[in-house]
């Protein structure tokens, strides 16, 4: 069992508070997981993990210390710290008793998966908040989706607000980095996948077009939206209809009505099939 850090000098303790900024991040290739859910799904999606980081006091669950223990048989470095140094670094306020530094890297639109049939992506052009990136990546999962695409200067993935608020998706959705439209669009083209642009000014509402069976729903930052070249080079660009005083939802609400209104047409054309179609 590895000694019990105590120190705030320790390399370690020094290497997860660097790892609080993002320049670091990228620099070391490296983040920092906090809790025991969300360590546990990127160990379970494969991710490669430099340490364990443990409290044992405030690792209370029977099940996580165990999950640890054989984490640590098979090879995996466990760091152990003192509670309160451990609070100190915790992001999270009630911290567990856990937390991982992982390997990470942003990935390239080449790597994405691209399923042959009915396929759904969603796409946001410079998204600043972390906590809307990752929830936007929580529905993504929850509804399905192939794929997350960040076109430009987004929100970074591995920050540890958009891990928290992804709720583990970060691990199980793709997610790759888009130098701008244009590098979108030449994506989408070589796929045969269309384009919805997104804009409270688009022509017509969600509720009034189909959306094609490989689609990939562009949104906009939450400051801007999508400037109008953007907007009118889709293969179609569609508004949320709204009532009341707010000219706008939140980035990642919108993300969630446009995802959910994808799946719902979508299921509504396999079930009419189901109908239509003759029996045997």
């Amino acid at each position: 069992m590895a000694d019990l850090i105590t120190s705030a000098a320790n390399p370690l303790v020094k290497r997860i508070r660097r790892l609080a900024q993002r320049k670091h991040r990228r620099a070391e290739r490296a983040a920092v997981v906090h809790g025991i859910q969300p360590v546990r799904q990127a160990v379970e999606a494969g991710v490669s993990v430099d340490t364990l980081v443990v409290a044992e006091t405030l690792l209370r669950a029977e099940s996580a210390r165990t999950w640890v223990a054989e984490q640590e048989t098979a090879g995996v470095p466990v760091a152990r710290l003192t509670d309160e140094l451990f609070t100190r670094i915790s992001e999270r306020e009630g911290p567990t008793g856990l937390a991982a530094v992982i390997r990470v890297a942003d990935a390239a639109v080449e790597t994405l998966p691209v399923p042959t049939g009915p396929s759904t992506w969603l796409a946001v052009e410079e998204l600043g908040n972390p906590g809307n990136l990752g929830t936007i990546l929580r529905t993504a999962d929850a509804t399905g989706a192939a794929g997350v695409l960040l076109v430009g200067a987004t929100a970074d993935l591995w920050d540890p607000v958009t891990i928290k608020a992804s709720m583990g998706a970060v691990f199980s959705v793709p997610a790759v980095r888009v130098a701008g439209p244009v590098e979108l669009r030449d994506w989408a083209r070589r796929h045969g996948i269309a384009i919805a642009t997104t804009a409270a000014r688009a022509p017509q509402s969600l509720w009034q077009v189909a959306f094609p069976e490989r689609v990939v729903v562009l949104l906009g930052s939450e400051q801007e939206g999508l400037d109008d070249a953007t907007l009118s080079s889709g293969d179609l660009a569609v508004s949320i209809p709204m009532v009341g005083t707010a000219e706008s939802l939140n980035l990642a609400q919108a993300a969630t009505v446009l995802l959910y209104e994808v799946w719902r047409q979508r299921a509504a054309a396999v079930a009419q099939r189901g109908q239509t179609e003759p029996s045997g």
